[in-house]
Formats: structure tokens, sequence, C-alpha cells
């Protein structure tokens, strides 16, 4: 929740042009990534939750592409965007051992 509540905030800065581009898209994919848990998690077999959590990781990738253009593109400060990055990368992480650990306990 904090990376999406943290992606928020950011899309404060982004100029008023981008509310139906960049703005609309890092929104979705901030949210997509803690609603894929969640509905993962609510899932019985661990092939499901498996499925949920590969939605869950594309959309941490997708949001830090998102969040590395708008700096690259110079709308919000580096120095803003760069502690977000590093909890993507840290949910990322935690996300592919998730994935390798169910798939693991599927075979």
């Amino acid at each position: 929740m904090a990376i999406a509540t943290s992606s928020y905030e950011i899309c404060e800065h982004l100029p008023q042009s981008e509310k139906f581009g960049l703005r609309s898209q890092i929104t979705r994919s901030a949210v997509s990534i803690p609603s894929n848990i969640a509905e993962g998690h609510s899932r019985s077999s661990d092939k499901e939750k498996a499925w949920f959590m590969e939605i869950a990781i594309g959309s941490a990738f997708e949001l830090e592409t998102q969040l590395i253009l708008i700096s690259e593109l110079g709308f919000v400060p580096n120095e803003k965007v760069a502690p977000v990055l590093e909890k993507i990368t840290e949910e990322q992480m935690m996300i592919a051992a998730l994935i390798r650990k169910m798939k693991q306990s599927d075979n």
C-alpha cells in the first residue's frame, strides 16, 4: 500500500496535461500491485495465487518504468521518485520469491 500511496503523492507534481496520460497509468499500475496480491491470497490453489502474483509483479515493473519516465522527462525531481523506486525493487524481489515458492509447492 505504501507504494500506491507514494505514487499518488508523486502524481500531484505532474502537469495537468498528464491527467489522462501518465497520471492515469501510474495510479492504475500502483493500485494493481496490492489489489492483485490481495486477490491472489483469496485463491485456494498455489497455481491461482501465483497467477495473481505474476500480474502484481508485472504491474510493479510497469510502475517502475513510468516513474523512471516522469523523472527523465523532468516532470518530477529524481529525489522524489528514487525512494519509491527502491520500494518497488524490494516489492518485486519479494513477489518473485513468493512466486518461486508457490510454483515449487505446486510441483
